[in-house]
């Protein structure tokens, strides 16, 4: 452990020992090992719960949350998006209380040159600060202007637990109670900086020995001294870990184009884990991944606006399990997925090159249900399925998509609302087999579009022949379940049902490729139950519409 870092745990310690807490434990970086990466923080029998806010010392002088009876309150000269955190910090379990930032929650300094980075002793997740946040834990942020951002070098533990989510959100929400079931836009968002591979900057060599340098991208989110950087040649680069985490009512529109997530995930490696993740009500996309290779398991969405998952940049990832509910009336794409950063200012020449090099986006999504809504005035664009494009090759598997659910008044059209697209190179790819679809279940009023392979094979004919099926079902939607068309069980609420109980038409139903399930989650085995937010009777402010 460098000096730094031995003298940053040593005063989150002092801290949290003078505050009668407990225990603390700073693990050392870039450890895959859920266990060993989190800080267990205890802060029981001190009598006194002012102290149970977060605090830090520097220069011999501690700076503490404010406790108001219930809360903790955090000025922004605590932190703020001018003021990072530069050392580690440890946010507590306040039990029914809230840690509440006046302002942006910044960990880790931001650097946009090679030089910088050197000088600061940053070449990889851990060698800055570190922040850690207790299971059960709830952050709230009280404006659009105000998000989350963990920089390069530096690391998130946040450890929840099924009993115990960690939740991000906004004040109007965890503490004042007044935001809808589908606002968005009260806070910013997270955004995750790293080192990873991102194809917006130049690489010499073939993936994964690919060398660069001067690699900085500028993230989406704000300007001038908001501003911050990710890339570099380290797709194992360790930005921490997130379990059972739930981020909420997010969303801004910086400016034109530039709009901020549920969580984007910049350019962030492969050691960091991320597990049991969702986003709820959301004004842009859900998660959005520009290059890098971290993996997600158990992912939900829910009332996302835009693009429940959006991949772009390079991004070579699996995310196993993924549940996507849109709202009735909004919501654009289960998944827009682009293989190429800034494609369209680019020749062909670079772009084969990019392929020839494998450095467009090669995604692998396990186990997915999309359940759309035939919408046409969403706030983005219209309800959607996956649409592939931009040099992106992925390997899908085992997906449910289905706008089986909208009623009469939710019309298809043709021209809008398809599941299944594929453009651009993809098609080519899918002719070569370097993309696949296998072992997936389309049942849609619209069931594709775009162009045919270079071959003549339509989009519908090439997903048939790989082993999928498709069904199209009538324009005023059926309900996808036992108790509606007997042609079409494949749901059961979001649930899928057990494949040998599925029916599409009169087809032989896919075996699943290294699952039980065609889809994300089933009634028997529900990673869902527990924690998530929406989802459940008892945990969410209204049901699902298609119920």
């Amino acid at each position: 452990m460098s000096l730094k870092k031995l003298l940053a745990s040593s005063a989150v310690a002092v801290a949290l020992t003078g505050c009668g807490g407990g225990d603390i434990n700073i693990a050392p970086s870039n450890q895959t090992d859920i266990g060993d990466t989190v800080t267990n923080i205890t802060n029981e029998g001190t009598g006194n719960t002012e102290m149970s806010c977060a605090s830090y010392t520097l220069a011999g002088t501690v700076s503490q949350g404010s406790f108001d009876g219930t809360n903790c309150v955090y000025s922004k000269g605590f932190v703020d998006i001018d003021n990072p955190l530069t050392f580690d910090l440890a946010i507590p379990n306040i039990g029914e209380g809230v840690h509440i930032f006046e302002g942006s929650l910044v960990v880790g300094e931001n650097f946009s040159s090679d030089t910088d980075l050197a000088t600061a002793g940053i070449s990889e997740g851990g060698d800055g600060a570190v922040l850690t946040i207790a299971a059960g834990a709830t952050l709230a942020f009280r404006s659009a202007d105000d998000f989350m951002v963990v920089n390069r070098g530096s690391q998130m533990r946040a450890n929840g637990t099924a009993e115990a989510p960690i939740v991000l959100t906004s004040q109007t929400d965890a503490v004042f109670g007044t935001v809808g079931a589908e606002d968005v836009g009260e806070w910013g968002g997270l955004v995750i900086n790293g080192f990873g591979v991102t194809n917006k900057c130049s690489y010499t060599g073939t993936y994964p020995n690919v060398t660069t340098t001067d690699c900085h991208v500028a993230s989406e989110g704000k300007a001038d001294v908001g501003e911050s950087h990710y890339g570099g040649a380290n797709n194992e680069d360790n930005s921490g870990v997130i379990n059972y985490m739930i981020v909420k009512h997010t969303g801004a529109e910086v400016a034109p184009g530039n709009e901020l997530n549920g969580i984007a995930f910049n350019a962030v490696g492969s050691g960091t884990m991320v597990e049991n993740l969702e986003v709820y009500s959301v004004y842009d996309d859900g998660i959005e991944f520009f290059g890098g290779a971290v993996d997600i398991t158990n992912y939900v969405a829910v009332y996302v606006r835009d693009d429940s998952i959006d991949i772009d940049e390079g991004y070579r990832g699996t995310i196993t399990n993924a549940l996507v509910i849109q709202s009735e009336n909004d919501g654009n794409r289960c998944v827009e997925s682009d293989g190429i950063g800034s494609y369209s200012s680019k020749d062909q020449a670079t772009i084969d090159d990019f392929i020839a090099r494998g450095l467009n986006s090669q995604a692998t999504i396990k186990n997915l249900t999309c359940i759309i809504s035939a919408n046409e005035s969403g706030t983005h664009e219209e309800g959607q399925g996956l649409r592939i494009r931009e040099a992106h090759f992925p390997t899908i598997q085992n997906a449910i998509v289905t706008s089986s659910y909208s009623g009469d008044e939710l019309l298809s059209d043709a021209d809008h609302n398809w599941c299944f697209r594929l453009d651009n190179e993809g098609q080519q790819a899918a002719q070569d087999g370097d993309l696949v679809v296998d072992a997936s279940i389309i049942a849609c009023q619209d069931l594709t579009k775009g162009n045919s392979l270079p071959n003549g094979t339509s989009t519908a004919d090439w997903l048939t022949a790989g082993g999928n099926l498709l069904l199209q079902t009538a324009e005023a939607g059926d309900d996808p379940t036992a108790a509606s068309n007997a042609d079409l069980v494949i749901l059961d609420g979001f649930y899928s049902v057990p494949a040998a109980d599925m029916v599409v038409g009169t087809d032989t139903i896919p075996t699943p490729v290294g699952s039980a399930i065609i889809g994300a989650v089933s009634a028997d085995n529900d990673w869902t139950a527990g924690w998530t937010y929406g989802l459940h009777e008892g945990n969410r402010a209204q049901p699902l519409w298609f119920e």
